[in-house]
């Protein structure tokens, strides 16, 4: 018998990552069990003979390819995040968002990194690193908790919350990876890095990601919307468009060297508020959708072979698994409390919110990006910490969103 082909038995495993992605959503959502630890647990069996051979190394080792990898899925990921928002974009109707990104953001990033440097013993920078990369809910992973398709109406405050906070938070941590990035070099700059941080890093950035978002957004929405009827994109009934304006509103907001990130959010929910009666955004939204559990799918699949073959978790020790369970069970819950205090929010969805900071593929994608852009002093603690704060939050989170959620819209 001819030796088995690895590029065949890959594509085979591949088609059956395809077909899981497409099956298991619809299986799983009345048990308390998620698609991404299926997509861990599936990720094992490749340690095992003859699929050992598969993966090759663990893919955490390979920094650019999971940076780029993981970067596509978010920003897919805030596509579909912004399409399906049907609340109107307001300073009012937003407030629980900005409480969360305003102060709790800002306390969780504080909180992981006084932890990372005093229990850790990381440097100011890279605890810093590590607060700016676990800070933010991963709009990815945290789909079971977010609002439904466009204008289904499955849009109660926990859930817009979570979607919202999302959507932004991933661009608005940028700026605190920034700082570790600068404060790592800082032996390279002049005594003006930090004003040239909070000009550039934050002002500009955000400025040019949400400005620039919003342009696009409003050009796309005339195009799909309001040219002639002929013309218009939204008589192409094609989903993937919205893959066309994820990757032209991210790679525009870029070259101007503002956040990404904050671009594609912004230009989707432009693009939503354009012709909001439209039933061409649930063609765009379950595209972006089905490519995003996709990536998802093939990413922790990667993520669980790569845990099995164990360098993973090679450096762990107690103190990490400390720090990981303080950062899932005190850090979120507690920072996302004291934003909501002062609320109109009841006391039970206020602990919803705060419980289900979801972290994930973001966290892997800041540490991967801050990774190259500088020197960071144990860098193997960084790693081995995300990717357990990561692990435990998808198994913790996705056996508790289907009961905890069914309560909430119960009630």
């Amino acid at each position: 018998m001819p030796p088995l082909d690895t590029h065949i038995l890959l594509l085979a495993l591949f088609g059956l990552v395809v077909l899981l992605t497409a099956w298991l959503p619809m299986v799983l959502k009345d048990y308390p069990l998620s698609l991404p630890i299926i997509c861990i647990a599936f990720g094992t069996i490749f340690v095992w003979p003859p699929l050992s051979g598969v993966l090759g190394e663990n893919p955490l080792d390979s920094r650019y390819i999971t940076e780029k990898v993981t970067e596509f899925a978010v920003i897919i990921s805030l596509m579909g995040a912004g399409l399906k928002i049907d609340r109107i974009f307001g300073w009012r109707s937003w407030q629980t968002t900005w409480r969360l990104l305003a102060i709790s953001m800002p306390l969780t990033i504080l909180a992981i990194a006084v932890l990372g440097w005093s229990y850790l013993g990381l440097g100011v920078a890279s605890a810093l690193l590590l607060g700016a990369a676990l800070a933010p809910t991963d709009p990815v992973l945290a789909s079971d908790v977010q609002v439904g398709p466009p204008q289904s109406g499955e849009e109660k405050e926990v859930r817009f919350a979570l979607t919202s906070e999302a959507g932004l938070n991933d661009g608005l941590s940028f700026p605190f990876v920034h700082l570790a990035i600068a404060i790592a070099g800082i032996s390279a700059h002049d005594g003006a890095w930090f004003g040239h941080w909070m000009l550039y890093d934050v002002i500009w950035r955000i400025g040019a990601g949400a400005g620039i978002g919003w342009g696009v957004g409003k050009i796309l929405g005339y195009l799909t919307f309001r040219l002639p009827q002929p013309a218009k994109l939204a008589r192409t009934g094609d989903g993937f468009v919205a893959l066309g304006i994820t990757c032209l509103s991210y790679g525009l907001v870029e070259i101007a060297h503002g956040y990404g990130f904050i671009g594609v959010f912004v230009a989707a929910l432009t693009l939503r508020n354009a012709e909001r009666d439209s039933g061409y955004h649930e063609d765009l939204h379950d595209f972006a959708e089905q490519i995003e559990r996709l990536l998802m799918m093939v990413v922790l699949v990667c993520f669980g072979a790569a845990i099995a073959e164990g360098t993973v978790f090679a450096a762990l020790d107690w103190r990490i698994f400390a720090t990981a369970l303080a950062i899932i069970f005190l850090v979120r819950p507690i920072c996302g409390w004291i934003g909501l205090i002062g609320s109109r929010i009841p006391p039970h969805e206020a602990a919803a919110i705060s419980f289900f900071g979801i972290r994930g593929l973001g966290s892997f994608y800041y540490l991967a990006y801050a990774l190259g852009h500088a020197g960071f002093a144990r860098a193997d603690v960084l790693w081995v910490t995300v990717s357990l704060v990561v692990l435990i939050s998808i198994i913790l989170h996705g056996i508790a969103v289907t009961p905890v959620m069914r309560y909430l819209e119960r009630g």
